[in-house]
Protein backbone atom coordinates (compact mmCIF):
# COMPACT_ATOMS: atom_id res chain seq x y z
CA UNK A 1 0.00 0.00 0.00
CA UNK A 2 1.04 3.61 -0.95
CA UNK A 3 0.28 6.39 0.97
CA UNK A 4 1.09 9.78 -0.72
CA UNK A 5 2.48 12.84 1.21
CA UNK A 6 2.35 15.70 -1.27
CA UNK A 7 4.94 18.90 -0.49
CA UNK A 8 2.08 21.29 -0.74
CA UNK A 9 -0.16 19.25 1.92
CA UNK A 10 2.84 19.81 4.96
CA UNK A 11 2.22 22.03 7.48
CA UNK A 12 4.68 25.30 7.25
CA UNK A 13 5.55 27.83 9.20
CA UNK A 14 7.88 31.35 7.74
CA UNK A 15 9.82 33.34 10.83
CA UNK A 16 11.47 35.12 8.28
CA UNK A 17 15.01 34.41 8.82
CA UNK A 18 13.52 30.50 8.82
CA UNK A 19 11.26 29.46 6.05
CA UNK A 20 10.29 25.73 7.25
CA UNK A 21 7.97 22.85 5.70
CA UNK A 22 6.95 19.92 8.20
CA UNK A 23 6.62 16.69 7.11
CA UNK A 24 4.88 15.81 10.24
CA UNK A 25 3.33 17.71 13.43
CA UNK A 26 5.76 19.90 14.68
CA UNK A 27 5.72 23.08 16.64
CA UNK A 28 3.02 24.72 16.22
CA UNK A 29 1.70 22.71 13.27
CA UNK A 30 -0.49 19.92 14.58
CA UNK A 31 -1.90 17.23 12.63
CA UNK A 32 -3.15 13.99 14.40
CA UNK A 33 -2.92 12.15 10.70
CA UNK A 34 0.67 13.15 10.38
CA UNK A 35 2.42 12.71 14.00
CA UNK A 36 4.99 10.20 12.52
CA UNK A 37 5.31 6.93 10.58
CA UNK A 38 6.85 4.38 12.92
CA UNK A 39 10.00 5.53 15.34
CA UNK A 40 10.78 8.34 11.98
CA UNK A 41 9.17 11.72 14.10
CA UNK A 42 10.43 14.52 12.20
CA UNK A 43 11.26 15.78 8.99
CA UNK A 44 12.18 19.60 8.76
CA UNK A 45 12.68 21.21 5.37
CA UNK A 46 14.01 24.09 6.66
CA UNK A 47 16.02 27.26 4.62
CA UNK A 48 17.77 29.44 6.87
CA UNK A 49 19.04 32.90 5.84
CA UNK A 50 22.09 34.31 5.51
CA UNK A 51 23.78 35.19 8.93
CA UNK A 52 21.15 33.63 11.09
CA UNK A 53 19.82 30.46 12.86
CA UNK A 54 19.05 28.54 16.08
CA UNK A 55 20.16 30.06 19.50
CA UNK A 56 21.20 27.58 22.28
CA UNK A 57 18.80 24.86 23.24
CA UNK A 58 18.33 21.48 24.95
CA UNK A 59 16.96 18.32 23.57
CA UNK A 60 16.63 14.68 24.66
CA UNK A 61 15.78 11.01 23.95
CA UNK A 62 16.19 11.63 20.38
CA UNK A 63 18.09 11.00 17.43
CA UNK A 64 18.80 14.09 15.44
CA UNK A 65 19.89 13.75 11.90
CA UNK A 66 21.21 16.97 9.93
CA UNK A 67 21.26 16.65 6.44
CA UNK A 68 22.44 19.85 4.44
CA UNK A 69 21.03 19.81 0.69
CA UNK A 70 22.83 23.55 0.13
CA UNK A 71 25.37 26.55 1.98
CA UNK A 72 26.44 25.09 5.43
CA UNK A 73 25.61 24.58 9.50
CA UNK A 74 27.51 25.45 12.20
CA UNK A 75 27.03 23.24 15.21
CA UNK A 76 28.02 23.43 18.38
CA UNK A 77 26.93 21.81 21.48
CA UNK A 78 27.21 21.52 25.39
CA UNK A 79 29.31 18.17 24.37
CA UNK A 80 32.06 20.59 23.50
CA UNK A 81 31.59 19.50 19.41
CA UNK A 82 31.47 21.91 17.41
CA UNK A 83 31.56 21.84 12.95
CA UNK A 84 30.81 23.32 9.82
CA UNK A 85 28.67 20.87 7.80
CA UNK A 86 28.79 21.40 4.49
CA UNK A 87 26.51 19.32 1.35
CA UNK A 88 27.49 15.98 1.59
CA UNK A 89 28.31 15.67 5.16
CA UNK A 90 26.02 13.80 7.96
CA UNK A 91 25.45 14.85 11.37
CA UNK A 92 23.92 12.27 13.61
CA UNK A 93 23.30 13.14 17.39
CA UNK A 94 22.02 11.13 20.21
CA UNK A 95 20.55 13.42 22.89
CA UNK A 96 20.25 11.00 25.75
CA UNK A 97 19.67 12.68 28.76
CA UNK A 98 19.87 15.67 27.67
CA UNK A 99 22.29 17.98 25.40
CA UNK A 100 22.69 21.95 24.86
CA UNK A 101 23.10 23.09 21.15
CA UNK A 102 22.88 25.87 18.39
CA UNK A 103 22.93 25.97 14.85
CA UNK A 104 23.58 28.63 12.53
CA UNK A 105 23.60 29.58 8.66
CA UNK A 106 27.85 31.14 9.05
CA UNK A 107 27.42 32.36 5.18
CA UNK A 108 26.66 35.86 5.10
CA UNK A 109 25.66 36.07 1.56
CA UNK A 110 23.60 32.52 0.97
CA UNK A 111 20.34 30.91 2.13
CA UNK A 112 21.01 27.22 3.79
CA UNK A 113 18.79 24.79 2.92
CA UNK A 114 18.88 21.57 4.96
CA UNK A 115 16.36 18.66 6.50
CA UNK A 116 16.26 17.78 9.77
CA UNK A 117 15.18 14.35 10.80
CA UNK A 118 14.25 13.22 14.60
CA UNK A 119 13.88 9.43 15.09
CA UNK A 120 12.76 8.43 18.82
CA UNK A 121 15.78 5.92 20.03
CA UNK A 122 14.92 2.32 21.87
CA UNK A 123 16.44 3.72 24.71
CA UNK A 124 16.30 6.38 26.94
CA UNK A 125 18.26 8.23 29.37
CA UNK A 126 22.11 7.21 27.71
CA UNK A 127 25.29 9.80 27.66
CA UNK A 128 24.69 11.68 24.47
CA UNK A 129 26.93 11.33 21.45
CA UNK A 130 27.59 12.87 18.09
CA UNK A 131 29.18 11.95 15.10
CA UNK A 132 29.60 12.93 11.45
CA UNK A 133 30.21 11.61 8.57
CA UNK A 134 30.52 12.54 4.53
CA UNK A 135 29.25 10.61 1.63
CA UNK A 136 30.37 11.55 -1.77
CA UNK A 137 28.04 11.72 -4.74
CA UNK A 138 29.52 8.71 -6.47
CA UNK A 139 28.71 6.59 -3.12
CA UNK A 140 24.96 7.68 -3.52
CA UNK A 141 25.04 8.13 -7.17
CA UNK A 142 22.58 5.69 -9.46
CA UNK A 143 22.54 3.46 -5.83
CA UNK A 144 21.28 3.94 -2.25
CA UNK A 145 23.79 4.83 0.14
CA UNK A 146 22.97 4.11 3.76
CA UNK A 147 23.96 7.12 6.28
CA UNK A 148 22.57 5.67 9.54
CA UNK A 149 21.33 2.45 10.61
CA UNK A 150 21.03 0.73 13.73
CA UNK A 151 23.64 -1.62 12.82
CA UNK A 152 26.15 0.57 11.05
CA UNK A 153 25.70 -1.31 7.76
CA UNK A 154 27.98 0.12 4.54
CA UNK A 155 29.42 1.84 6.63
CA UNK A 156 26.35 4.00 8.10
CA UNK A 157 26.77 6.04 11.53
CA UNK A 158 24.85 4.27 14.12
CA UNK A 159 22.24 5.01 15.97
CA UNK A 160 19.94 3.90 18.72
CA UNK A 161 17.13 2.33 16.51
CA UNK A 162 16.05 -0.14 14.58
CA UNK A 163 15.75 1.83 11.26
CA UNK A 164 17.90 2.70 8.44
CA UNK A 165 18.30 6.00 6.35
CA UNK A 166 19.41 5.84 2.94
CA UNK A 167 20.32 8.61 0.04
CA UNK A 168 20.78 8.41 -3.48
CA UNK A 169 21.31 10.47 -6.29
CA UNK A 170 18.87 9.43 -9.87
CA UNK A 171 18.97 10.99 -12.78
CA UNK A 172 17.68 9.92 -16.79
CA UNK A 173 17.98 5.71 -16.19
CA UNK A 174 19.25 5.44 -13.16
CA UNK A 175 17.55 3.32 -11.01
CA UNK A 176 17.19 1.24 -7.56
CA UNK A 177 15.65 -1.38 -5.55
CA UNK A 178 15.25 -1.53 -1.93
CA UNK A 179 13.87 -4.91 -0.35
CA UNK A 180 12.26 -4.73 2.40
CA UNK A 181 11.87 -8.22 4.95
CA UNK A 182 8.70 -9.11 5.82
CA UNK A 183 7.10 -6.92 8.74
CA UNK A 184 9.10 -4.05 7.43
CA UNK A 185 8.07 -0.47 5.77
CA UNK A 186 9.62 2.67 4.03
CA UNK A 187 9.31 6.05 4.16
CA UNK A 188 10.64 7.79 0.54
CA UNK A 189 11.29 11.86 0.94
CA UNK A 190 12.51 13.67 -2.22
CA UNK A 191 14.66 16.75 -1.00
CA UNK A 192 15.33 17.66 -4.65
CA UNK A 193 14.30 17.12 -7.94
CA UNK A 194 11.82 14.15 -9.01
CA UNK A 195 11.71 10.26 -9.72
CA UNK A 196 9.37 7.30 -9.75
CA UNK A 197 8.31 5.34 -6.76
CA UNK A 198 6.98 2.23 -6.90
CA UNK A 199 5.59 3.60 -10.01
CA UNK A 200 4.47 6.74 -8.63
CA UNK A 201 5.58 10.13 -9.58
CA UNK A 202 6.53 12.44 -6.96
CA UNK A 203 8.73 15.73 -7.10
CA UNK A 204 10.43 17.85 -4.60
CA UNK A 205 9.24 17.81 -1.28
CA UNK A 206 6.89 15.09 -1.84
CA UNK A 207 6.54 11.62 -0.04
CA UNK A 208 5.17 8.50 0.05
CA UNK A 209 4.65 5.92 2.49
CA UNK A 210 5.36 1.86 1.98
CA UNK A 211 3.55 -0.49 3.67
CA UNK A 212 2.83 -4.26 2.81
CA UNK A 213 4.68 -3.87 -0.28
CA UNK A 214 8.37 -5.90 -0.65
CA UNK A 215 10.77 -3.83 -2.42
CA UNK A 216 10.61 0.08 -2.97
CA UNK A 217 11.46 0.55 -6.69
CA UNK A 218 13.49 3.92 -7.66
CA UNK A 219 13.40 5.48 -11.62
CA UNK A 220 12.75 7.48 -13.70
CA UNK A 221 14.80 10.98 -12.07
CA UNK A 222 15.21 13.75 -13.24
CA UNK A 223 18.30 15.12 -11.05
CA UNK A 224 16.37 13.56 -7.93
CA UNK A 225 17.92 13.40 -4.62
CA UNK A 226 15.97 11.31 -2.30
CA UNK A 227 16.01 9.70 1.09
CA UNK A 228 14.30 6.10 2.03
CA UNK A 229 13.97 5.09 5.68
CA UNK A 230 13.64 1.40 6.52
CA UNK A 231 11.17 0.96 9.60
CA UNK A 232 9.61 -0.92 11.25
Amino acid sequence: MLTLRRSAERGHANHGWLDSFHTFSFANYYDPAHMGFGALRVINDDRIAAGRGFGTHGHRDMEIITYVLDGAIAHKDSMGSGSTIQPGNVQRMSAGRGVMHSEFNPRADKETHMLQIWIEPNVTGIAPEYEEKAFTDAQKRGRLQALVSGDGVDGSMTIHQDVRLYAGLFDGDESATLELAPGRRAWVHVARGSLTVNGVALAAGDAVAISDETRVALSGGDNAEVLVFDLA
